[in-house]
């Protein structure tokens, strides 16, 4: 994490939801991503964006999340946030999957590149989650150095989102992780957008190796998938329906 000669990249996290997020920018250019940008996080993701001079120009969801509302809608309104000397960026875009049916400005597609200044993400459509999620690929800088994949919920530290709701299906994450996660170069870091056990990256080459789910074959991934026995989640009733929305209608309750 901080600044290479190309980019400049910074992880966050919610402590509520474990959710990371993720700042990263062309170095020179000052043009700007975040990934996965949580409501109640929003300024404190701004005053870095400020801190370090940069130009946000796009919030980008994974897919549409069930434990946290989204900063995206908060991040483009056209007004002051309430109690403090904090300016939004309403010139900034979202995005999301056209498949997971969600509001925002840019519908995204697997194999769509995401271009702020010189550097470009490269969309990864991985559904199994829910029907939308998507991966989003930045290839070595530099020769030599390591590529950066943002995983979202599909594929974790040592696990991978959960199936059992939002249209999920395990044989389908199975596959989309296998053909499109776990074929990119060995030494690719892996940068999830949760962990409850403190861990902030992977690799490809340990995630293949050692994720105790997905290092098994597609039917025993789909038997360990299908008999987890999760409990429904916290914050779905009151997620859900604002991500469906952009989180354009905060405050929520």
């Amino acid at each position: 994490m901080g600044v290479s000669s190309t980019y400049i990249f910074r992880q966050l996290v919610d402590g509520a939801s474990n959710t990371y997020t993720y700042l990263l920018a062309d170095a020179h250019t000052k043009e700007a991503v975040l990934i996965d940008p949580v409501l109640e996080q929003v300024e404190r993701d701004l005053q870095v964006v400020d801190e370090l001079g940069l130009n946000l120009v796009q919030t980008i969801n994974t897919h549409c999340h069930a434990d946290h509302i989204t900063g995206s809608g908060k991040i483009k309104a056209s007004q002051a946030v309430p109690f403090t000397d904090m300016a939004l960026r309403p010139s900034a875009c979202s995005s999301i999957a056209a498949a997971s049916g969600a509001a925002a400005d840019i519908q995204l597609q697997h194999g769509d590149i995401i271009k702020f200044g010189s550097l470009a993400l490269h969309v990864l459509a991985t559904p199994g989650h829910t029907s939308g999620c998507l991966c989003f690929h930045l290839p070595p800088a530099v020769a030599g150095a390591p590529g950066l994949v943002f995983t979202g919920d599909a594929l974790l530290i040592r696990g991978c989102g959960r199936t059992d709701f939002q249209q999920g299906d395990a044989a389908l994450l199975y596959e989309g992780i296998h053909a499109k996660l776990f074929t990119l170069p060995y030494d690719t870091l892996v940068y999830p957008g949760h962990d409850y056990k403190g861990r902030t990256c992977s690799s490809i080459a340990e995630e293949k190796a050692h994720n105790p789910r997905l290092s098994k074959s597609k039917e025993e991934f789909v038997e360990i998938m299908n008999n987890l026995g999760l409990p429904y989640p916290k914050q779905i009733d009151r997620a859900l329906p604002a991500n469906l929305e952009d989180g354009a209608k905060f405050p929520y309750a």
